[in-house]
C-alpha cells in the first residue's frame, strides 16, 4: 500500500468520466490511500449537490440497473472514506456555479493548492 497521495484531476463534464473519477477515488481511499479529487471546467458539475448538469446524466440509471454503483453512491462512499474534494476556483467561475450549489465540504481552491496536496504522489487526469 502506497502512502503517497493520489490526485485525480477531473476536467470533463461527462457522466462517464465523472463516474470513473469517483470509482478511482473511493477505491483508492478504501485501500488506505490519501486521495484528492480536483474538478475544474465542466468537471465541477460533478461536485454540485445536483450533478444532473453533467453530460448524459441519464446514463446513471443504466449503470445502476446493471448493478454498478451510481454517482450518488460513489460520492457518498468517497466522502465517508475521507476523499478530499476540491473545485477549481476558475472552473467554478467559468461555469457560473454558486458556492451553495456545491456539495458540503467541497473546497473552492486554486490549482496550486491541488498540486501542493498531491506533492510527491501520483496524479490521474480524466
Amino acid at each position: 500500500m502506497s502512502s503517497e497521495p493520489l490526485g485525480i484531476l477531473l476536467i470533463s463534464g461527462t457522466h462517464e468520466r465523472a463516474h470513473y473519477a469517483f470509482v478511482l477515488a473511493a477505491g483508492a481511499a478504501a485501500l488506505g490511500r490519501r486521495v484528492v479529487l480536483f474538478a475544474t471546467n465542466e468537471g465541477c458539475r460533478a461536485l454540485c449537490t445536483d450533478w444532473s448538469a453533467l453530460q448524459e446524466p441519464g446514463r446513471d440509471a443504466a449503470v445502476r440497473a446493471r448493478g454498478v454503483a451510481g454517482i450518488g453512491e460513489l460520492r457518498d462512499a468517497a466522502v465517508e472514506l475521507g476523499v478530499r474534494l476540491m473545485a477549481c476556483e476558475a472552473g467554478v467561475r467559468l461555469d457560473a456555479i454558486a458556492p451553495e450549489q456545491l456539495m458540503p465540504g467541497v473546497q473552492v481552491v486554486g490549482v496550486a493548492t491541488f498540486l501542493e496536496a498531491c506533492a510527491g504522489g501520483q496524479m490521474l487526469s480524466l
